[in-house]
């Protein structure tokens, strides 16, 4: 069959032979069927007319109101800035598609609402889906279609429109489920953030407020006790008169500002709080703590006790931390409830400020009190000028006696702000240092390369004094060996195995971040690289050794010793009162004390109320100790001390193989800590006092050595009796 015969057969049948349906009846479609080739030409003209006519009416459809002619117009797009984007072949062939059978569908719509016997031609379903109406209808209709387009042109963009707002909706709930995450983070530590409860007996007003049990620790970096001696001091001597305090308090070793400064708020010494020195390597984590890089040392896995604001705020009591070394570590899992950055260069009285400031916050149940700005009952604040100042100009210079005063200026106004307030007898005040102060010179050096081989070595711990990590174990045993001979030559240095001879008073042994080899050097001398300063070089061309004072050195020496002074309702005694020496692990307990805190195990065994041992007879008291001695002079021309102990200790069985130290311990955990491995190891308190702490641990050491001399004593009597001469003498030996 012809193509034209095609089309003819095509053909639809006139309209009266329609029924009232517009459908064709059965025997209408057999007769139809039967005289399809009889058809005329005006028919298949009349056909190949509408099917033009229904496509130029599809494309006046398809091209609505767009600035293209035909279909082209449907394949661009306008996005909101106004620029065409060209529509993908893929797209172009779906949006006709969907025109032409949204069209299709309205003309359905319509013949379904035309009213019988209205004059119109019939609308002809093609193939491809396209209609035409008639000449009466087809402005209404086109219009309406036109419509349709914009509408189906514009579901692309609405499409991503609906996925942007979906993504958006999704982005808002993720980040409100974060949100309630971090809400029930904060609401779980705030459980424990509960007001402490206070006996109302222990509440004490200033005319305007109650004041709960509340401390101020404050921290005079490199306060030296015999700083007070040197009439420069009238307010801090002032507190002494009137509070309560020894003649000194004595660091922990190493005597050096971090290790000592978390003594102070756990009560442990540093080989159980993990902070061995301001410099240290970590054989586990494989990781240097250094002091000045606050990347690397405000990490929590570094500190291994807990705190005292951690401990305060465990049991109710708000704290406020200013500066304090350690503080920005997030120590354990609940924070202060302030934390004040460390600045070095903070005016003096910036820091009064803030203390009084806090101060002055509303009590727990007065109106304007908060959890989120509580007034805290313990203050914590540490001051770095003398420390700094006595770096830079030595602890005899004109300019630390300036700074000094400064100091003591700060500590009189807060004095002076705490009578204003009428808190003199609510609120305590503590003042501590955390070590001494002695000069350096260029004459009291020890170059280290000079002494053995740097390139044995693979880390150095701490400064002045010198931890060594050799890279292999089995030259610890030459290197010690080594610096002994050159220590006992000189006598400008002690050097001890960690292991082996490490004194007892240091404990300074069971930790594995402790060096297995020390070289401790005598007060005021400095051990150094050549790299870091050549003290040949020096001495020719007159060179000065910075910085011009040190500490770091055996916190027994007296240029070490620092300060402790109290005063408030904690400490209710005798003005002026003396109290016997002790040393600085004692602190933790005291303040705890002073704020109704049970502490947690640590190493002190003082507790409140402390037992003075008599008034100081004059304010200040005690003697001034002197720079190191330079009377005796090394075979290199270099100052020094006569070495006391000449003779060589013995070695450890196997040098080669130190004994691993057992893992310090830990303070935040509720039981007592793992016992000593040996009789030596520090003893964690569990709060009984010293008197019982004897009666419960009797001295089987000392009852040991008491027999042991009396069997010595009775062997020497046998052997003299059973050797002695005829003459009733004892024999020449």
């Amino acid at each position: 069959m012809s193509n034209y015969e095609k089309l003819e057969a095509r053909q639809p049948p006139p309209a009266d032979e329609l029924d009232g349906s517009g459908r064709e009846s059965d025997s209408e479609l057999e007769s139809r069927d039967g005289a399809r080739d009889a058809r005329t030409s005006i028919d298949i003209r009349r056909k190949d007319r509408g099917i033009i006519e229904d496509e130029e009416e599809v494309e006046k459809l398809l091209s609505g109101d767009t600035e293209a002619k035909g279909l082209r117009g449907l394949f661009k797009r306008k996005e909101e800035g106004g620029d065409e984007v060209r529509l993908s072949n893929r797209e172009r062939r779906q949006l006709e598609r969907e025109a032409k059978r949204e069209v299709k569908r309205e003309s359905r719509k319509q013949r379904r609402h035309k009213k019988r016997g209205e004059e119109s031609e019939l609308m002809y379903e093609m193939e491809e889906g396209g209609h035409r109406e008639s000449s009466e209808s087809s402005g209404n209709s086109s219009e309406v279609d036109r419509q349709k387009l914009e509408e189906i042109i514009s579901k692309p963009r609405s499409r991503k429109a609906r996925a942007g707002k979906i993504a958006g909706v999704h982005i808002v709930i993720f980040i409100a489920f974060l949100g309630l995450i971090f809400g029930a983070y904060k609401a779980s530590k705030s459980t424990k953030k509960q007001v402490q409860k206070v006996d109302d007996a222990l509440l004490l007003s200033n005319g305007t407020s109650s004041f709960a049990p509340t401390t101020i620790l404050v921290s005079l970096d490199g306060f030296r006790a015999d700083f007070l001696h040197r009439n420069i001091t009238p307010n801090l001597n002032a507190l002494v008169s009137a509070g309560v305090s020894p003649q000194y308090m004595l660091p922990s070793f190493p005597s050096v500002t971090f290790p000592n400064h978390f003594t102070l708020v756990t009560g442990l010494y540093p080989e159980s709080h993990g902070v061995v020195g301001n410099t240290f390597w970590d054989i586990d984590l494989q990781e240097e703590f250094y002091y000045t890089d606050p990347a690397r040392s405000m990490q929590p896995k570094w500190w291994q006790g807990e705190p005292i604001w951690v401990t305060a705020e465990d049991q109710g009591v708000r704290t406020a931390i200013h500066m304090w070394p350690g503080s920005e570590a997030h120590i354990g899992d609940i924070e202060p409830a302030y934390v004040d950055k460390y600045d070095g260069k903070e005016a003096l009285p910036n820091k009064v400020n803030r203390v009084l400031g806090l101060l002055d916050l509303p009590g727990a149940n007065e109106p304007g009190a908060s959890l989120d700005s509580p007034r805290p009952q313990l203050i914590a604040a540490y001051v770095p000028n003398v420390d700094a100042d006595g770096h830079l100009y030595g602890p005899n210079s004109t300019e630390i006696r300036s700074t000094i005063a400064a100091v003591d200026t700060m500590i009189g106004d807060l004095v002076h702000g705490l009578q204003v307030r009428n808190l003199t007898d609510i609120v305590n005040i503590i003042v501590v240092a955390d070590h001494g102060m002695a000069s350096t010179s260029t004459s009291r050096m020890i170059q280290l390369d000079d002494l053995i081989d740097m390139s044995l070595i693979e880390h150095t711990d701490g400064w002045p004094l010198y931890g060594l990590r050799p890279k292999n174990e089995a030259d610890l045993g030459d290197l010690y060996i080594r610096l002994k001979e050159e220590a006992y030559a000189s006598g400008n240095f002690e050097v001890y195995l960690r292991d082996n001879d490490m004194p007892d008073r240091y404990h300074f042994s069971y930790n594995k971040r402790i060096a297995p080899l020390w070289m401790v050097p005598k007060t005021g001398w400095a051990i150094v690289t050549r790299e870091d300063f050549d003290i040949e070089k020096a001495k020719k061309e007159g060179l000065e050794y910075h910085p011009k004072g040190l500490h770091g050195y055996d916190h027994e020496h007296p240029l070490m010793r620092a300060i402790f002074i109290a005063k408030g309702p904690a400490f209710p005694h005798t003005p002026g009162s003396k109290l016997e020496p002790f040393q600085n692990i004692e602190v933790y307990n005291i303040v705890c004390d002073s704020l109704g805190v049970e502490p947690k195990p640590n190493n002190g065994t003082l507790r409140l109320p402390l037992k003075p041992s008599g008034v100081h007879e004059t304010v200040p008291a005690g003697e001034v100790p002197e720079d190191p001695d330079t009377s005796v002079v090394n075979k290199v021309g270099e100052e020094t001390t006569k070495p006391v102990e000449p003779s060589l200790p013995s070695l450890p069985a196997t040098p080669s193989s130190p004994t691993t130290p057992s893992a310090p311990a830990e303070p935040s955990s509720p039981a007592t800590p793992d016992p000593p491995t040996t009789p030596d190891r520090p003893e964690i308190h569990d709060g009984l006092d010293q008197d019982e702490e004897d009666g419960k641990q009797p001295n089987v050491n000392h009852w040991w050595d008491w027999v042991h001399g009396k069997l010595d004593g009775i062997k020497d009597w046998a052997s003299s009796v059973f050797n002695r001469g005829d003459n009733g003498t004892t024999p020449a030996t």
